[in-house]
């Protein structure tokens, strides 16, 4: 399975794994599942640090360097499909980068790998519950 992971899942992965279902963290341990990371992924970590919602022990740049060489994970390209289609995913609620998010599963023909409900329960897109 080709798995593109939600901004959430990647950081709860390195910073607080036992947020992660004991089923999701064997797919993201599985050398059968690729895993894919989008840059708005990367962005929206380097805003929460700024912000202090998220705390790394370094700055973003350096601590993002470090976790993508300990999990090296496939970069999902933000195309202009994905810009079109960030638009026309059928979401409950506008947040941008979810809609980016959505629109690269979409378009790239991933499984997004999330524990946020609205996203879940949409029909575009195949996602991955981390329950």
């Amino acid at each position: 399975m080709k798995l593109l992971l939600d901004t959430h899942v990647w950081l709860w992965s390195l910073l607080a794994p036992e947020r992660i279902s004991r089923r999701i963290a064997g797919e993201l341990q599985s050398v059968r599942n690729e895993l894919w990371l989008s840059p708005i992924s990367v962005w929206e970590a380097a805003v929460l640090a700024e912000k202090g919602r998220v705390e790394l022990d370094d700055e973003p740049r350096a601590w993002i360097g470090r976790a993508l060489q300990r999990v090296p994970m496939k970069e999902a390209p933000l195309t202009r499909e994905v810009a079109l289609q960030s638009r026309a995913v059928d979401l409950p609620h506008d947040d941008p980068a979810d809609r980016f998010l959505a629109a690269t599963a979409r378009v790239l023909d991933l499984t997004l790998v999330t524990a946020d409900r609205r996203l879940l329960r949409a029909k575009t897109f195949r996602s991955l519950a981390n329950r």
